[in-house]
C-alpha cells in the first residue's frame, strides 16, 4: 500500500510538472524556409487565437504521409468548425528537401510546410522521431503531443483541436 502511495503521489507531481512547462512554452526561435524559398521564423509561428498543429515530418517516412494523407481528408472542416491550422514541418536533409515540394503538390496538401533541412527546429522542440505531432491552443499554451501514428489517431487529435477552440473563444 505505501509503495502505490508513493507511485501515486509521483503521478501526481509529474503531471503537476508537465503542467506548468505547458504554460510556459515558448516557441524556440529558428529561421526556416517555406516550399517557394521564403524564410519564417517559427518564434512568429501562430493562427490569431485559434488551435495550432505542428507535425515534424518527412517523405520517406511512411506513417508520417498517412497521418497527413488522413487529415488532408477532412482538414477543410476542421478549418471551418475550429479555425485550426496545421503547418507540416518537413525534416529532409539537404539531400531529399528537393522531392518536398513536388511531393506535397501531388498529395493536393492544404497545409503550410516549412524545410528543416539541418534540423535545428526539430531539436530545439525535442523530437526525436517522426511523426511528431504538437497541437497549441489559440495562445500557444501546448496541450498536447504525440509520436506515431495509427489509424484513428487522427479522430483524438481532431476532439482535443474542438476542445482548444471553445476554450480559446
Amino acid at each position: 500500500m505505501k509503495k502505490l502511495i508513493i507511485f501515486v503521489l509521483f503521478l501526481s507531481f509529474s503531471f503537476i510538472s508537465f503542467a506548468q512547462e505547458s504554460e510556459s512554452f515558448q516557441m524556440p526561435s529558428i529561421t526556416l524556409k517555406d516550399m517557394d524559398g521564403n524564410t519564417i521564423n517559427t518564434s512568429e509561428l501562430k493562427n490569431d487565437g485559434k488551435p495550432l498543429i505542428i507535425s515534424f515530418w518527412a517523405t520517406w517516412c511512411k506513417p508520417c504521409v498517412n497521418e497527413l494523407s488522413t487529415i488532408a481528408e477532412n482538414y477543410s472542416d476542421w478549418q471551418d468548425e475550429t479555425g485550426v491550422k496545421l503547418i507540416a514541418i518537413s525534416i529532409d536533409n539537404s539531400r531529399t528537401s528537393n522531392n518536398v515540394k513536388p511531393f506535397v503538390n501531388g498529395k493536393s496538401w492544404d497545409y503550410e510546410v516549412l524545410l528543416d533541412v539541418n534540423g535545428d527546429f526539430k531539436r530545439a522542440m525535442n523530437v526525436n522521431t517522426v511523426p511528431h505531432t504538437f497541437l497549441f491552443d489559440g495562445n500557444m499554451k501546448l496541450l498536447n503531443q504525440h509520436t506515431s501514428y495509427a489509424p484513428g489517431d487522427e479522430i483524438k487529435l481532431y476532439e482535443k483541436v474542438k476542445s482548444a477552440a471553445v476554450s480559446s473563444k
